[in-house]
């Protein structure tokens, strides 16, 4: 019998390796990387060091508040890794040819240099990045819809996808801040404004995340629906620059109705998520494989790092890890059931995916009960 490898299990493949579609995606995202800078910082930039000790210094707390959403049901660390590159790479590259043409092509010779750039920020911008960034989550709908539960996946990988984008983005603003300007650029796009992307972006991964859980032919509305959102909120912000502090106020507000209306659905998004758990899982406790008590301390996140951390201090890291493995299945082993229930999942699919978590929790129980 092969060894156990849960993390394989825990995300639907065969083996623990990235999978080929994640390691093209992660090389092909470097290599635009690489000539994004080149093109960016092609007129030269004296502080290009600083400029990106600048840019990653308020990732990690983003990124930090980013992954802390993804608590009860991780998503895969290679194919986050891969939607962060895109939006580094990829994206940012598409944005810059994207942006300059129609910048050089419409917009200046119509208004010249001055309001050129203004309509490029304001009107071409918002399109051309928010649909290269957006790129990768439709990808993630056509080949690994498995990974989109609900609207909290698709706001983890629109926000990890934003902030790769944003973080390259303001790598070129501070290595070309005019003289004197780097403070001011640095408290403006790292202080002030550094929700912009992955709010934006967010939109879109709601959007993507809704169609994965509807049947084929009825999946491009929410889509739509999710870059239409995400393009006007990047456009209204954009635009109001040209309007001083009234039309900062105002895209400020808006946003901040954004970033309330998303923390709402994570809410309820966790509510379903503990209540699919509550609803399907009983079945199993005949089984042995859902024992006394796991309901109650798979409903709550508080509960579940108690559980690892009684289990961390009994009994060593490996049974808090095969706990935590045990965790991660059962709630991917209740999202299967909501799947299988909405028509998404056939009868062979299901057990396919089903056992190997059966198989994953009770091996898991085993070390962790001792």
């Amino acid at each position: 019998m092969p060894p156990l490898e849960p993390r394989a299990i825990l995300a639907g493949r065969p083996t623990a390796r990235p999978s080929v579609g994640v390691v093209v995606t992660v090389a092909t995202s470097s290599l635009c990387l690489a000539v994004a800078l080149a093109l960016l910082l092609r007129d030269g930039a004296d502080g290009v060091v600083t400029a990106v000790v600048l840019a990653l210094v308020p990732l990690p707390l983003l990124l930090a508040g980013v992954l802390a959403l993804d608590r009860l049901e991780p998503e895969p660390p290679d194919v986050l890794v891969a939607a962060f590159g895109w939006g580094a790479g990829v994206a940012v590259l598409l944005a810059t040819l994207l942006n300059t043409a129609g910048l050089d092509l419409v917009w200046r010779p119509m208004l010249g240099a001055e309001l050129g750039r203004y309509a490029t920020a304001s009107l071409t911008a918002p399109v051309v990045e928010e649909l290269a960034k957006g790129a990768v989550l439709v990808g993630l709908l056509w080949f690994r819809r498995h990974e989109l539960n609900g609207p909290t996946d698709g706001i983890i990988y629109g926000s990890t996808v934003a902030l790769g984008f944003a973080t390259v983005e303001n790598i070129s603003y501070y290595a070309t801040a005019p003289a004197g300007t780097l403070a001011g650029t640095f408290v403006v796009r790292g202080i002030v404004s550094p929700l912009l992307h992955p709010l934006c972006t967010s939109l879109i991964g709601v959007g993507v995340a809704a169609a994965a859980l509807r049947r084929p032919g009825r999946r491009a509305l929410p889509v739509v629906a999710g870059v239409a959102g995400a393009t006007a909120l990047h456009a209204l912000w954009n635009a109001s620059t040209a309007a001083g502090a009234l039309g900062l106020g105002v895209a400020y507000l808006l946003g901040a109705g954004v970033l309330v209306a998303l923390g709402v659905v994570l809410h309820r998004d966790r509510r379903r998520i503990v209540g699919l758990v509550r609803r399907h899982l009983p079945r199993y406790q005949e089984l042995g494989v859902i024992g006394t008590g796991d309901l109650r301390m798979l409903s709550s996140l508080r509960a579940r790092q108690r559980a690892r951390e009684q289990v961390r201090g009994a009994l060593g890291r490996g049974a808090a890890r095969a706990l935590a493995d045990y965790q991660q299945a059962a709630t991917e082993l209740a999202m299967l059931h909501r799947r299988y229930d909405l028509g998404l999942v056939d009868d062979d699919a299901f057990v396919a995916r089903r056992d190997p978590l059966l198989l994953l929790m009770g091996h898991a129980r085993v070390v962790f009960a001792r």
